[in-house]
Parts: C-alpha cells; structure tokens; sequence
C-alpha cells in the first residue's frame, strides 16, 4: 500500500544517514578479475610468498569456497596473474631486419612486470600457458624469431629459454631486493665489500678470483641482464 502524503513528509524528514534508514550496502560479486586485482595486491604488499587462496579471499572480504566458484586452485590463480601481467605488454609487428632489437625490448618489458611484484614470476615457471594473454606473448615472440629466419624448432625452444632465463632473473633480483629491505641481514654485500674479500682470499687456491675480483663482482642496473640476454639471442643464428 502506498504511504499517504504525511508519512511520505515524515520519511523525507527522517535523518539520511540513520542506520535504520540506510539500506546495508550491497557486496560487489566475486569475477575472477577482482581475484586477480586481489592477488596482484597480496604480492604487491606482502610478496609472493604471502599468496595463498586464503589470503586473496581475505583480501576481498570473503571466505575461501566463494573463490573456487571461479578457479581450480592456487596453480589457477598463478596463470591468472601471468595473463594479467602479459597483457600489459606491447608486442611488436615482427620485422626481420630489427628481431634482435624486438626480442630485447619485449623481454626487458617482462622483466620489469616481475619486478613490479616480488618474487611474482616464480608464477611462470613450471607453468605450462594456457591464459589467452600469455599465449599471445608466445605467439608473438615465436613470430619475431621465424621472422627472423630462426628454423621453427630452435625457435620454439628459444621462446621457452628465453622466458626461462628473464623468469629466474627477475626472481633473484626480488629476492636480492628483499634482502636488502632487512637491515639485520647481512647476507647481501656491496660490489666493494666483495672485492675486498675476494682480494683476501688465498692466492694459491684462489688466484683468479684475487686477481680479477672487479670483473667478478662488476656490472650496474640490468647490464648483466643484457648480456646473458644477448649471448641468448645472438648464438640463435649460429649452425
């Protein structure tokens, strides 16, 4: 029944913010990109090793059994962030006189993803891709090698090493990163530290590494990345 004109006046004057009055908000529905937002948040904040199907719920305000309406399992979860992750990616049209170049910048582009989540690409490995969005990156760094006259099967297994090496990469890095986060961790040395050890130790056991103690422990940024990169790459063309 409708309200007469004095309890619609009366309801119009009622306090708006009045816990009797407010209608409880409604939960927004669990998809599986609001899992994958939760996750990428999980390992933003705590780290990779924080990721569990338990505390991606906890981050959406949920028990667990309201996730696996949507994923298997934890493995799920994992090629959901690796697809989120290789769908920001930019892939190149394969030219042939520039392969070297667009395999380099893909790969840096990978790289920088991992490293936007410690420890997150410990994800990819043993990962056997089905997300469309992974596939697509495998897709299109196949058809930058073919394109760069790299016979199909060294090229598929290009793909894999490539993957490989930029995965395990980036997951030291992060764990390097971690480490140095800790200052009651003395595991992690400067370069000048190391040299100075390495410089003491005996030189009749150890006469290469007193001697070249710079080179041993030399490289800035990602110039160590870029040349295992290059070796990678370049011995591709080799018979």
């Amino acid at each position: 029944m409708p309200l007469d004109p004095k309890q619609r006046r009366a309801a119009r004057h009622a306090q708006p913010d009045s816990p009797a009055q407010r209608p409880a908000p409604r939960k927004a529905p669990i998809t599986v990109e609001r899992i994958t937002d939760a996750a990428l948040q999980v390992v933003a904040t705590e780290g990779y090793d924080a990721l569990t199907i338990r505390s991606v719920s906890n981050t959406l305000g949920t028990g667990p059994s309201s996730l696996y309406a949507h994923i298997v399992n934890k493995a799920d979860i994992d090629d959901l962030l690796i697809g989120r992750l290789c769908s920001q990616l930019t892939l190149p049209e394969p030219d042939p006189a520039r392969w070297r170049e667009q395999i380099r910048d893909v790969c840096a582009q990978i790289r920088d993803q991992y490293l936007r989540y410690p420890g997150i690409s410990r994800a990819a490995l043993a990962m056997v891709p089905t997300n469309l969005d992974t596939l697509r990156v495998n897709e299109g760094v196949f058809a930058i090698l073919l394109a760069g006259g790299i016979e199909p099967r060294r090229a598929a297994w290009a793909v894999d090493a490539l993957f490989l090496y930029v995965a395990g990469y980036a997951l030291e890095t992060s764990m390097v990163q971690q480490r140095q986060k800790d200052r009651g961790d003395s595991w992690v040395l400067s370069q000048e530290e190391l040299v100075r050890r390495f410089s003491a130790l005996p030189e009749e056991t150890f006469p290469q590494t007193r001697r070249y103690a710079a080179e041993l422990t030399s490289g800035t940024g990602h110039e160590r990345f870029d040349f295992a990169l290059g070796l990678l790459i370049d011995n591709l063309t080799q018979p």
